[in-house]
């Protein structure tokens, strides 16, 4: 390795860890809070926390790359630029290509790595993401009794506690409404002077123990008895235990197989996969329209045809050919048989004698094509005329909406896979954007070229996103043409 390219390349590490840091962690925050309401208030553990960030985190490379590989290459070249090393260089005979060179093979070995973790790792961190977040919306907020709130976090049970010492277990003015008994209790209310609350070792339940209380009880009707009058209970206690489990406000995981077949959880290969099933649905689509109209009409549909099967030698073509004339024969001779079984036995059939209305005049002399039936069956043509149409414009609408769908589908999983493709590409275009501006500006650290650098990744994050827009809108271009648009458009503006 020759001393330039190790200077460029010992210039450049430690900014872009630097700035790959910054943009992970500003990424990270901007996604995290659009889930944080979902996630507050769980009690969710520091370690799921962690686990959900460190997947995120991943998930987020492909857009921090791209944006530490521009900071960091303005202010390496920035730094040469402003200490006169880069005009130095050049005096010297070295053109600005050879100087970036070394810059070029680290921007070249980003990008791959950006391709494999969009390929194989950031599919399965958004399916461990999803998993987790969905496990966190169904869990049930944690338990937290505040004084002055009724609380319902145990199902079937209204809590409500007067005050609360500081130790966070000694209770009073306590009053706790039992609805397990709904239908054959009307009123089920336990009240106590005071009492004390805690969670078990292993925090698998929850017990409170009420002392000097009273409980109220009114029975409900049974059956048709509505009018019968029952006692209204009161039962005075010297202590009053209720153990209530926690199992409820347990994360349980969900099956990942629920979100295996999302486009933003499969890897290249499964995307190729399923574009080739689209078209393949689009296709059959269209043939089946024009069946359903053959259909509608009485017509029988038009078969494809077969594919051309390409042998592999002329004696295996011999073979097949000399098998299929023997079942042939085979099949032929059996067709005879039958044929002169049921001939025998065959008793003979009445012509249907189909009547025709004759032509009075020239079809020319004609006002239209009803007029040449019968008056009398006229008004049932038309109707039926109407009725197959109704039937065929349905049917084509139907099938058109079904492709449209699939349409859809397509180009959002195309966009997917060629967005793989492109975010590994951006960390090359984006080092030929950032090192000619860095020796322009000729100003290195983190003040210009962070204002720089922020000014091009915005515009390439709008492009981006108008791109997207465009190509799920677009019905004619194919999703491949719009994804590199934005490059295109990216390069003549810079």
């Amino acid at each position: 390795m020759k001393k330039i390219d190790k200077l460029l390349i010992t210039s450049f590490i430690g900014p872009f860890v630097v700035s790959f840091g910054i943009a992970l962690f500003v990424l990270i925050m901007q996604f995290l809070w659009l889930y944080i309401d979902e996630i507050a208030g769980k009690g969710v553990s520091i370690f799921i926390m962690m686990e959900l960030i460190g997947y995120l985190s991943i998930s987020t490379f492909p857009l921090a790359l791209p944006i530490a590989i521009l900071i960091a290459s303005v202010m390496v070249m920035g730094n040469l630029a402003e200490r006169y090393e880069l005009s130095s260089m050049k005096s010297a005979g070295v053109p600005l290509i050879r100087i970036m060179r070394g810059l070029i093979i680290s921007a070249a070995a980003i990008g791959f790595f950006s391709y494999l973790c969009s390929d194989f790792i950031i599919p399965i961190a958004n399916l461990e993401f999803k998993t987790r977040l969905t496990d966190i919306r169904r869990q049930k907020p944690a338990l937290a009794l505040e004084k002055g709130i009724f609380n319902e976090d145990f199902r079937q049970f209204v809590i409500r506690i007067g005050d609360k010492e500081s130790d966070g277990e000694t209770i009073s003015n306590v009053m706790i409404e039992d609805q397990t008994n709904a239908g054959r209790v009307k009123f089920n209310k336990i009240m106590a002077d005071s009492g004390q609350m805690f969670t078990t070792e292993n925090r698998r339940f929850f017990v409170m123990n009420l002392f000097n209380g009273t409980q109220y009880q009114e029975p409900g009707t049974v059956g048709d008895r509505k009018n019968d009058k029952y006692p209204f209970i009161r039962t005075n206690f010297g202590s009053w235990t209720k153990v209530w489990d926690m199992k409820e406000f347990e994360m349980v995981s969900s099956d990942k197989d629920r979100f295996a077949g999302n486009r933003s959880f499969l890897s290249m290969n499964q995307l190729r996969a399923n574009i080739d099933s689209l078209q393949q649905v689009m296709e059959s689509g269209k043939q089946a329209i024009a069946d359903d109209l053959l259909l509608n009409l009485k017509r029988q549909p038009v078969k494809p045809r077969a594919p051309t099967i390409n042998r592999d030698s002329l004696e295996r073509v011999r073979q097949i050919r000399q098998q299929a004339e023997a079942k042939a024969k085979g099949i032929k001779s059996a067709v005879l048989r039958k044929q002169e079984m049921e001939a025998a036995n065959a008793k003979p059939v009445r012509k249907l004698q189909v009547e025709q209305a004759p032509l009075n005049k020239p079809l020319g002399e004609y006002g239209s094509f009803l007029e040449t039936f019968p008056q009398a069956d006229r008004a049932k043509l038309m109707k039926d005329g109407f009725l197959r149409a109704r039937s065929g414009i349905s049917s084509v609408e139907t099938r058109k909406a079904q492709i449209e769908n699939r349409r859809t589908e397509y180009v959002k999983t195309g966009y997917e896979l060629y967005i793989k493709y492109s975010f590994a590409l951006v960390c090359f275009i984006f080092l030929f954007i950032g090192a000619p501006m860095g020796a322009i500006i000729r100003k290195g650290g983190f003040g210009y070229p962070i204002l720089v650098s922020i000014i091009f990744f915005v515009t390439f994050i709008m492009l981006t996103i108008m791109c997207r827009k465009l190509d799920r809108k677009s019905t004619r271009l194919p999703p491949v043409r719009m994804n590199w648009i934005q490059f295109m458009m990216k390069s003549q503006s810079s």
